[in-house]
């Protein structure tokens, strides 16, 4: 299941600005305690994903934004944030520590991953810069990996997961179903449909 959520700005405190008068915000969501949401939001229902989004998407967004220094960036950590906790919300456990708590250990992962990609696209973009000519087809090669990494990171979830784990990490396809718990003709169709947008994609940027 794809989970979409909006992102509220990055000073806007512990709580989200669409606390009033949010359009479908259940009363008794609010009225949750933190427990409560937290043993509802186990048993897989959306709504309580969107309540704790509504109650700490802020506070994700702070952090990371606060880590990073680029609003864009926190943005898609939020993003991933919540997706990541919706996908294990079955292994959370009280003992973990609170809801917030866990979701800011979710976040300081998420940034971390983030820092990485930047430093491997900084460490390819310098080695790009000092090639000399008479490597210009590795450079193209090279660019291509770069522009074709960036596609599939825009690729929404779980096509982009997918195709992540078949290009860089050498997954199969039934591998790749188990990892992330699907069924494998809907990894094949993912997969098949992604490959068809890269290709696509790629064509515009260096046509």
């Amino acid at each position: 299941m794809q989970v979409t959520l909006g992102v509220p700005p990055p000073d806007a405190g512990s709580s989200s600005p669409r606390d009033s008068g949010r359009p479908g915000a259940s009363d008794d969501l609010r009225e949750l305690t933190q427990e409560e949401l937290a043993e509802a939001f186990v048993t897989g229902d959306t709504a309580h994903l969107e309540e704790m989004y509504r109650r700490w998407g802020a506070l994700v967004l702070t952090a990371a934004h606060r880590a990073l220094g680029d609003l864009a960036d926190a943005e898609d950590v939020v993003q991933q944030v919540f997706v990541s906790a919706w996908r294990s919300r079955s292994g959370y456990a009280p003992a973990l520590g609170s809801l917030p708590a866990w979701l800011l250990g979710i976040t300081r992962h998420r940034v971390i991953d983030r820092i990485r990609s930047r430093e491997r696209e900084l460490t390819l973009r310098n080695r790009l810069r000092s090639e000399p000519e008479r490597r210009t087809s590795e450079v193209a090669e090279s660019v291509d990996r770069l522009v074709l990494a960036e596609e599939i990171r825009l690729l929404p979830d779980p096509r982009g997961a997918i195709l992540e784990l078949a290009f860089w990490h050498g997954f199969s396809y039934s591998q790749i179903a188990d990892r992330l718990g699907l069924p494998l003709g809907t990894v094949k169709s993912h997969a098949r449909r992604g490959l068809l947008h890269l290709r696509a994609r790629l064509e515009e940027v260096t046509s």
